[in-house]
């Protein structure tokens, strides 16, 4: 039988173009379960006992906010060096972590930066944020890109994320936030959330921890909005 290579190449072509369509129609990062069970690592023990957990993927997965707050007399920010608290089984190297928490500071700065005047002192008006990185995990790199260039492989790795809800080879971070009056350092606020990568072709050539750094975007951005939300009596400030 003869076969139409012309035609098997215009199949293939057409198959490549769908499944490129379909990856940019994709997050480049998507919420994941997270649980305080096994303890803070930098929240307060009463802090983190609660958390309570917020629906929807354009939130953090769990918050605590203090009752009776004021938020409309904080009016700037104060943002600590971001720390590393993972354990002494992580695999991401001191200088990896060097640069996440770098990068992780300056998103904070630029997407802050942009909604609050910034200071370096601390004063009346003024918000504390402290935010910690507690674990991050490293995209497999070539097997992520097969995984969602490659037609047949594509095809299993959204299997795998309709059974799980995440896709294969793919990196993660999860963090602990906290907001603080600067003066009494009364804990106004908290929050810890976990992302993974998600499908984007955007995702396909980044380093292996571009998954990481696409979290920390959206953590910077969120916590950008949600203070401005606090602050103009958007979300209650009640809750426990």
């Amino acid at each position: 039988m003869k076969v139409d290579r012309t035609s098997l190449m215009g199949k293939a072509t057409l198959l490549m173009a769908m499944t490129l369509t379909a990856l940019t129609g994709c997050a480049t990062t998507q919420k994941a379960e997270v649980s305080p069970q096994s303890g803070c690592a930098m929240l307060e023990p009463d802090v983190c006992k609660n958390l309570v957990a917020v629906v929807g993927e354009n939130t953090v997965g769990l918050r605590y906010l203090a009752p009776g707050v004021n938020w409309a007399e904080y009016t700037k920010v104060l943002i600590s060096p971001v720390a590393f608290y993972g354990s002494e089984k992580s695999k991401i190297s001191g200088a990896d972590q060097q640069q996440l928490t770098n990068y992780l500071y300056q998103a904070l700065v630029k997407s802050v930066g942009a909604k609050f005047p910034l200071v370096e002192t601390p004063g009346p008006g003024v918000m504390r944020l402290q935010v910690g990185l507690t674990d991050v995990e490293g995209a497999t790199p070539v097997l992520r890109t097969v995984s969602m260039l490659v037609p047949q492989a594509r095809a299993l790795a959204t299997l795998k994320y309709a059974a799980t809800g995440t896709y294969p080879f793919v990196g993660s971070a999860e963090a602990e936030a906290r907001v603080q009056d600067s003066v009494s350092g009364k804990v106004l606020a908290a929050a810890m959330d976990r992302r993974i990568g998600g499908g984007s072709v955007e995702t396909v050539a980044q380093w292996s921890m571009g998954d990481a750094e696409n979290a920390m975007n959206k953590w910077a951005d969120l916590t950008a909005i949600r203070l401005v939300d606090l602050q103009q009596g958007k979300i209650s400030p009640g809750g426990r």
